[in-house]
């Protein structure tokens, strides 16, 4: 078996701080649901009759859904699937761009920060995905001793 390159170690172990990262703001959600129903409140008038909408429920299963996605595809990255590359990079750019939509709400300030601190992860996880030895290890070509 080839040996697999420093950048999609990386990667791999990124895409995991990721998936505890969501866990965490899943559980910031339903520990502040009430923050986030305040903060959502604000843009609509109290005499409405829209209702505010369930936050946890659709965070947790929202969760679910990528985190298992993100978890299931590890395997078949680290095995050599390109498809399974472009897999986690298009889940990862979505989350990039939820998180970018999300921030324009204008949530309470630990979504924030969590947000902001997620942006680089997302970042560096995208770079190291399509990295040269990542790419050269996933055409199945021996990847160049680095020192």
């Amino acid at each position: 078996m080839v040996q697999q390159p420093r950048s999609l170690v990386l990667a791999v172990r990124l895409l995991l701080a990721l998936v505890v990262l969501g866990a965490l703001v899943t559980l910031l959600t339903a520990v502040q649901r009430e923050a986030l129903i305040r903060a959502w409140s604000v843009g609509h008038p109290s005499d409405s009759s829209i209702q505010a909408p369930a936050f946890v429920p659709v965070a947790v299963v929202l969760y679910v859904v990528y985190a298992g996605l993100m978890l299931v595809l590890l395997p078949f990255l680290r095995g050599g699937y390109s498809w399974a590359r472009w897999s986690q990079f298009a889940l990862v750019a979505i989350i990039v761009i939820s998180t970018l939509a999300a921030l324009r709400t204008e949530p309470p300030t630990l979504f924030v920060v969590c947000s902001v601190a997620s942006l680089p992860l997302d970042a560096a996880i995208l770079y190291l995905l399509v990295h040269r030895d990542t790419s050269a290890f996933l055409r199945g070509e021996p990847t160049p001793a680095r020192v």
